[in-house]
């Protein structure tokens, strides 16, 4: 039976003290046609005796009042240009949109994968389906579940900020909801900055290949079978001795050459690589991991502290199904730490030529895209509850999650929604034996 929740409050929370009323433009990078779209955070918090659900509600929605003052854009809407080739945030102090509500979910529903994608879509009930139609772009909820715990889900058009930026926003946002601090003494201090990454600036000196942006035969009806298919969700956690086990497989199948791979290039590898065997992809399918590589210190000069715009370009593996399957963790892991070390400041200069004037955009054909949310601080995120004991999506997708895991700083939890004829396999694989 689907769990049931009731919005007691929705309202418009607008900031505390004026701010400018102005229009801003975004970034060639904030603009792309693939992050039109809201990134959805779910934080589970463990209730404590005594607490009181009103005191800690009345503290969130002034906080989000006072944080709205130098984070003001967010309280903005976002639209297209005038001329259509970029995005740009009408800051009137419109608001963001605050909802409380009320749960007969229990804390220990979050201790596994949910049952189907959506079955925690109401714990952030405002879906923005356009971000360019006038939505809010921050949208919060805090739900109260069975027992006194509680669920905040936080909803951020994608344009006006990325995972850094989001997580800096959310970890000052609390500390206002506790009293650690005032606006002013927040560190880092927001700043918006979009210039930096603008196009008519940028230098055309790469002459490399940007293969995120090619697209590749689809084969296998690819495309058809993850929107004609029921996707199960799943949710592996990966504690250190794995990680380091990923790590030895790895170089023992890589060259002479490769001497350590990080936790991430192994485990996203092994993800990548299981995934594919899973889905039984004709052998010469082309696939591609994507994933997001923050470039505020691969850019010259560096991105200043408190830039909470998107600045960071997809890295793209790619090889055959066969290839992947056969050539081993080593060979995959390789394809990942190669494409890091192709990003410098050309690579994203010409980035930023490729989203601006073509309009370059990736494809979905044979793609996995992988975002890793264990390192951006979402963890430490308090309100006056401790610190999260879940921090994942609201609903659960195709797009592959790493995890921060609650008590395990050496641990992480990998979240996927699988295609239903291979799930089952793609669980066996990831888990083990390895090959």
């Amino acid at each position: 039976m689907a769990s049931s929740v009731h919005v007691k409050e929705a309202t418009v929370i607008k900031p505390s003290e004026p701010t400018p009323s102005r229009v801003l433009s975004l970034s060639a990078l904030d603009s792309q046609l693939f992050l039109r779209f809201t990134v959805e955070y779910l934080f589970v918090f463990k209730g404590r005796p005594g607490l009181d659900q009103s005191v800690i509600a009345a503290r969130v929605k002034a906080a989000l009042a006072k944080i709205l003052v130098p984070y003001y854009p967010l309280a903005g809407r976002v639209r297209a240009s005038p001329d259509g080739s970029s995005l740009e945030v009408v800051c009137r102090s419109q608001g963001a949109v605050f909802m409380e509500a009320v749960s007969d979910l229990t804390i220990s529903d979050f201790d596994r994968a949910p049952r189907y994608v959506t079955q925690w879509r109401k714990l952030l009930s405002l879906s923005v389906a356009d971000v360019l139609k006038g939505a809010p772009p921050l949208v919060i909820q805090l739900t109260w579940l069975k027992g006194g715990d509680a669920t905040l889900g936080v909803g951020f058009n994608h344009c006006v900020c990325d995972g850094i930026g989001s997580a800096e926003f959310l970890n000052s946002f609390a500390e206002l909801a506790v009293g650690q601090n005032q606006v002013a003494d927040l560190k880092p201090q927001p700043i918006w900055d979009r210039h930096l990454f603008d196009p008519t600036k940028a230098s055309h000196c790469y002459t490399g290949n940007h293969l995120e942006f090619n697209g590749v035969p689809d084969l296998c009806g690819f495309t058809s079978r993850f929107s004609n298919e029921n996707l199960i969700p799943t949710s592996i956690i990966f504690d250190k001795r794995w990680l380091n086990e990923l790590k030895m497989l790895a170089l023992s199948t890589s060259g002479p050459f490769e001497v350590a791979y990080t936790s991430y290039e192994v485990l996203s590898a092994h993800v990548w690589r299981s995934w594919a065997r899973a889905l039984n992809f004709p052998s010469n399918q082309i696939l591609k991991l994507l994933f997001s590589i923050d470039v505020r210190n691969r850019v010259k000069p560096g991105v200043p502290s408190g830039y909470y715009g998107n600045a960071f370009v997809l890295g793209c593996a790619q090889t055959s199904v066969k290839d992947l399957a056969e050539k081993g963790l080593g060979y995959a892991a390789m394809l990942i730490k190669r494409a890091k070390e192709r990003v410098d400041d050309e690579y994203v200069r010409s980035v930023i030529v490729s989203v601006s004037q073509a309009r370059a955009c990736p494809d979905s054909v044979g793609v996995l895209i992988m975002s890793q949310w264990s390192r951006l601080g979402l963890d430490r995120v308090d309100f006056g509850m401790g610190k999260p004991v879940h921090v994942g999506p609201v609903c659960s997708d195709k797009y592959c999650l790493i995890l921060p895991v609650h008590n395990q700083q050496d641990a992480v939890k990998v979240m996927v929604a699988v295609p239903t004829s291979g799930v089952d396999k793609y669980e066996f694989l990831v888990k083990g034996p390895y090959s």
